[in-house]
């Protein structure tokens, strides 16, 4: 085989490997009319761009190819124009051969009639027919603008991607240094990153294919090793995908070759879906990352959302059958969207199931009250502002704000199970006001209770989800999560994967107390970082479990409070403040006081105040001093107060009215929380 003489920013190296490809295997072509040719070089020069003209070099036998445009064609004269042709001895030391026509996928090759050939192009009668010399099973496709950087032994070469495929990626690199490419090892692989000028979009591990050198730059081919990527943590239990009834199509721009892609969705779930390409014109490999991509649902509906490319099944009987299936996950989603879906899929598992839909208040309220979940004490509390209660809950179910999540078991139009969530804290939401019917008590408040940890278990990876905690407060007699929460804590023996604090709940009448008190060696101010450390130490020794990572008391978090300006642009109430009760600078006990719409937790357990007490030795009048400046902020005469340890209040005789078990679940042990849940429950 003649040596292939290469010419720099002259030669298309796709149509180059194809007539290498031609010279080794010419047996394997088959004969095209030119009417196909034609249509392919019209196309060509619609999209600008270019084939390949090979010449032989009159005394050595070589071969030279040079890129050209081709011009408009109506059937028997194809002209040409040169890319970039600078060198006039080449036409003097070479005669015309043949051309290579290739679409990325196909390679044709043409042998015309010379017609003229001149410093700006050519000019030649085309055939009657034309032999297809080579064919990938995927096309490959042309890049612009995307950046490509390889890295080998600690060597590093920084070029740019000319085409790609699922299966080769097409690289124009620069020597960092004279004798740089002698660093690289091709049995080797090397580590590859693509990007455009604002989005990392690939890093993966390639072998080398082929690579094409010169004295400063060469071309690279590289195969990627792996079909599959592990995004996340691997997980027993993975949320259920759904063939729906139309299947939505996920439609997305190319981060690499900027053309508009449309596929059907195989399956979706709340964290990702599958498609289905076509092999020839398969464009999706593992680890890409698709910056926006839209599901759309026949029209109906759409949603947005970052998505990553997880696996490419390249399996035998796959490509036999003409495609390839690919899995995404979803990186992330704006939370309104994802209501959405999740509605969507919660209503596919099951007709009964609701996440986040209008409600009929009058029959929410007539639940509430029926099932008992709101009893005599409890509706004593806050009677007196039900009109502002009444228009919060209107708010909360009927306009879905990002602050909250609803979800309802209902059969028939009525009713038999509820729970919802609030956001309390950066990444934390509380669970609360779970109830169900008494005739359907168990099944109803195990079904809401489900929704809850599904929901969770298909979006605590998305960061705008801001959920890595899910906590809730009950009373130790109630047997339900008691036996539930209580029974995972104590199963798994592990505070950081579910932490249980008991609080004493009672409350702080203002006028009790004269704050006058504090003075000379104690003092109540504004909570310092180096008290955060203190407290840190404390419940770290107390306890080791979640409060202070879930209620943001970490050292240089806890004065960050971006949430507040959250509530406020949704029109509710949210307010934080911390104080450091010191005696001679030292801490002794630390003050977190929430204040938000009364009722927006129906025990106030999100508008009250929670006492840390670091040192037990301190006199109770000091603590209620303490307690009587914070309730300033309070607008009520009553503030709800949770303490910290309860032997203090015990100790104190403080009049607790209820203790109240803190339960925190850290949602990277789900896996553990839903085996654990899955005996339990069978065993019910």
């Amino acid at each position: 085989m003649d040596k292939l003489h290469i010419v720099p920013r002259r030669i298309s190296l796709d149509v180059l490997e194809a007539s290498a490809i031609q010279l080794i295997k010419p047996e394997k072509t088959k004969i095209i009319p030119k009417r196909y040719l034609v249509n392919k070089l019209n196309y060509l020069n619609f999209q600008d761009r270019t084939i390949l003209v090979n010449l032989v070099h009159k005394k050595y036998g070589s071969i030279l190819a040079i890129s050209a445009i081709p011009l408009p064609c109506a059937g028997e004269r194809l002209d040409c124009v040169w890319n970039d042709f600078t060198d006039p001895w080449i036409l003097k030391s070479h005669t015309f051969q043949n051309l290579f026509v290739t679409d990325g996928k196909k390679c044709l090759l043409v042998d015309p009639e010379l017609i003229s050939i001149d410093e700006k192009g050519i000019s030649l009668i085309l055939p009657e027919t034309c032999s297809e010399s080579f064919s990938r099973k995927t096309k490959r496709q042309v890049c612009e603008g995307i950046q490509a950087h390889f890295t080998q032994s600690s060597a590093i070469f920084r070029g740019t991607l000319l085409d790609c495929s699922p299966v080769s990626f097409r690289i124009q690199v620069a020597a960092p240094t004279a004798h740089a490419f002698q660093w690289i090892n091709s049995i080797s692989t090397v580590n590859l990153q693509l990007h455009s000028s604002h989005e990392f979009l690939y890093s993966g591990e390639c072998k080398i294919i082929r690579q094409t050198l010169e004295h400063n730059s060469g071309i690279f081919v590289l195969s990627p090793v792996h079909d599959r990527i592990q995004r996340y943590k691997p997980k027993q239990f993975r949320s259920t995908r759904y063939a729906l009834i139309p299947t939505p199509n996920a439609i997305f721009v190319h981060p690499l070759t900027g053309r508009t892609i449309s596929l059907k969705t195989i399956d979706l779930s709340g964290s990702g879906f599958s498609v289905e390409e076509g092999v020839a014109n398969s464009m999706l490999f593992a680890g890409m990352i698709i910056p926006e991509l839209q599901l759309n649902f026949a029209q109906s509906f759409k949603i947005n959302c970052r998505a990553q490319v997880i696996y490419r099944n390249s399996s035998i009987n796959n490509e036999k059958d003409g495609f390839v299936k690919c899995g995404l996950t979803i990186m992330d989603m704006a939370m309104e969207d994802h209501v959405k879906l999740s509605s969507l899929l919660h209503q596919v598992d099951n007709k009964n199931s609701y996440v986040c839909t209008s409600v009929d208040m009058d029959a929410l309220w007539d639940f509430f009250f029926e099932t008992g979940f709101i009893y005599p004490e409890k509706y004593a509390f806050f009677q007196t502002n039900k009109l502002e209660v009444k228009r919060l809950y209107e708010q909360l179910y009927n306009h879905n704000p990002g602050i909250a999540r609803h979800f309802i078991h209902q059969e028939k139009g009525t009713i038999l199970g509820h729970i919802s969530m609030v956001r309390c804290y950066e990444n934390s939401w509380l669970i609360h006001h779970h109830a169900a019917s008494k005739k359907e008590s168990l099944k109803a408040g195990i079904m809401v209770l489900k929704q809850v940890s599904c929901y969770a278990n298909d979006l605590h990876h998305l960061q705008s989800a801001h959920l890595k905690y899910l906590f809730s407060y009950y009373r130790p007699d109630n047997k339900f999560p008691n036996r539930v929460f209580g029974g995972f804590a104590n199963e798994i023996d592990d505070p950081k994967g579910m932490s249980l604090d008991k609080f004493a709940y009672f409350h702080y009448r203002k006028a009790d107390v004269n704050h006058e008190l504090l003075g000379g060696a104690w003092s109540l101010t504004a909570t310092r970082p180096e008290d955060i450390e203190e407290l840190k130490r404390f419940y770290d020794h107390v306890s080791g479990g979640l409060m202070i990572d879930a209620f943001d008391l970490q050292p240089g978090i806890f004065s960050q409070d971006e949430l507040t300006a959250e509530y406020q642009r949704m029109g509710f109430k949210k307010k934080k403040h911390l104080y450091s009760l010191l005696e001679g600078g030292e801490l002794k006990a630390l003050i977190l006081a929430n204040i938000t719409d009364i009722g927006l937790n129906m025990t106030n357990l999100t508008n009250c105040v929670s006492v840390i007490i670091i040192d037990e030795t301190i006199p109770r009048l000091f603590i209620d001093s303490a307690l009587s400046k914070a309730a300033e902020g309070y607008e009520h005469l009553e503030m709800p107060v949770l303490m910290y340890p309860v032997s203090y209040a015990e100790r104190e005789s403080i009049l607790i009215e209820k203790i109240y078990t803190l339960c925190i679940l850290n949602l990277d042990y789900l896996d553990q929380y839903f085996k654990f849940c899955d005996r339990f429950f069978s065993a019910v």
